[in-house]
């Protein structure tokens, strides 16, 4: 055996889940083909007298990254396959012998443990927080209606200002031990909205209450009239109010044309792509 190759494709039944979630691992395993961690994977001990370079490697074919780890003879690679499965391939065992494994051919079953065992503890090693599938159901379980136990709760649309509103208000009562009143809420949501007090409506409040305890970010406390944020509520809360007020305004804002052109790096990129895209039109009407 000259050469062998192990692989393993899992097939995702969301694959814009499946391209953040390897775009994820990328960043959080940069390291794996460091010594003493790509020994882990391959199981062998890597001392200073270990022949071989030991790095890690993220290569780009078109928008499709690639990521590669070296073990003397050996490689492993991984990359997002026709954009629905997660690949990891141990690419190339050229020398068998770096796992004291001869190369005849009776060797061969002996060999593949160790290419599918290398495969499957570097998905062990990448185990992570991040979980792109559990994150997209939490979206869609907040700005989507819900039915629960027969009661219907509206939808609470990102961006709506109403929404912001109750997300940034159940952050600022998350710490009250006693809980908040629908009167607490209306005052604060008044503000919010930039209402004269009292034109938030006690109706209006009682509606928003029932969407967010049907969406599971606040509780009712029992034998009372009060509600408290849910530790699912403020972590969605957080999340979501500084995504919009800190990632989406200021990007919106640099990617207007007619807005003052106060410099920023995306406003650059953005100008720099445009022109990209121009002189490429320019080139092919050239050719044309």
């Amino acid at each position: 055996m000259l050469q062998t190759e192990f692989s393993l494709t899992q097939v995702l039944d969301r694959p814009v889940s499946g391209r953040v979630f390897f775009e994820q691992i990328i960043r959080d395993n940069l390291d794996l083909g460091r010594p003493d961690r790509v020994g882990l994977i391959f199981d062998r001990r890597v001392t200073r007298r270990t022949p071989g370079r030991f790095r890690s490697r993220v290569i780009t074919h078109g928008v499709i990254p690639s990521l590669h780890f070296d073990y003397k003879h050996s490689r492993i690679k991984q990359y997002h396959k026709e954009g629905r499965a997660l690949r990891t391939e141990t690419t190339t065992i050229n020398n068998s012998r770096d796992f004291a494994i001869g190369k005849r051919l009776h060797n061969l079953s002996e060999l593949r443990k160790v290419g599918f065992d290398a495969n499957r503890r570097l998905l062990s090693v990448q185990q992570i927080s991040h979980d792109a599938a559990i994150g997209e159901e939490a979206f869609q379980s907040i700005h989507q209606p819900t039915v629960v136990d027969g009661q219907r709760g509206s939808a609470l649309r990102f961006g709506d200002a109403r929404v912001l509103a109750l997300l940034s208000a159940l952050v600022m009562y998350c710490h009250l031990p006693r809980g908040f009143t629908n009167k607490d809420l209306r005052k604060h949501i008044a503000q919010l909205l930039g209402l004269p007090p009292g034109h938030f409506t006690q109706g209006k409040m009682t509606y928003d209450l029932r969407r967010l305890r049907l969406h599971g970010l606040i509780e009712r406390i029992p034998k009372s009239h009060l509600y408290r944020t849910t530790r699912f509520g403020l972590r969605a809360a957080l999340t979501i109010t500084r995504a919009y007020n800190r990632l989406l305004q200021p990007a919106l804002a640099s990617a207007q044309a007619q807005a003052p052109p106060t410099p920023t790096h995306l406003r650059d990129a953005f100008e720099q792509v445009e022109r990209a895209i121009e002189r490429a039109w320019i080139r092919q009407d050239v050719a044309a």
